[in-house]
């Protein structure tokens, strides 16, 4: 079985962490430095540019509710979820032309949650061949564009569908 490992993520869990929750901090204060990760704010959720991807254009898919669980969610929370997801699926797609999809929740710390309190999807573009040496044998991450970059070609792709 192939993994996508991805060892510089460490610098998110030995780093230091700011207070409170990412998600809705940036929905409450759109001036926080996190929110230029903001890609789209459809009505009831969220999504963001992972600051940490596992692959370049990795998004997460938060709903507004500060909930720890999906089985927390109401109806039409939910509903606002899977449109947000599936629309995400969709300007990724345009914007990034994967090959495939990881989509997934770590719920609870257990799980590896690194916000437990706030459930969230993760979106993970993949490739035919995205995994390689470098990252095992040397700590390296070959990402072929800046953070800002994805961003902002996901954000015209969000615009347009």
């Amino acid at each position: 079985m192939e993994r996508l490992w991805a060892p510089w993520r460490m610098q998110y869990i030995g780093g230091e962490q700011r207070p409170g929750c990412l998600f809705c901090r940036v929905i409450e204060h759109p001036e926080d430095p996190d929110a230029e990760l903001v890609l789209w704010r459809p009505e009831g959720a969220i999504v963001l540019l992972n600051k940490f991807p596992y692959n370049p254009g990795h998004a997460l898919v938060a709903p507004i509710a500060h909930v720890p669980t999906l089985e927390d969610l109401d109806d039409e929370q939910s509903v606002h979820l899977t449109r947000a997801l599936r629309r995400t699926l969709g300007a990724l797609r345009t914007a990034m032309n994967p090959h495939g999809f990881n989509v997934g929740a770590n719920i609870g710390t257990a799980a590896g949650a690194g916000v437990p309190d706030h459930v969230h999807l993760h979106v993970v573009p993949r490739w035919n061949g995205d995994t390689n040496f470098m990252a095992v044998v040397d700590d390296v991450k070959i990402v072929n564009e800046a953070l800002a970059q994805t961003a902002e070609k996901l954000k015209r792709a969000f615009a347009a569908t």
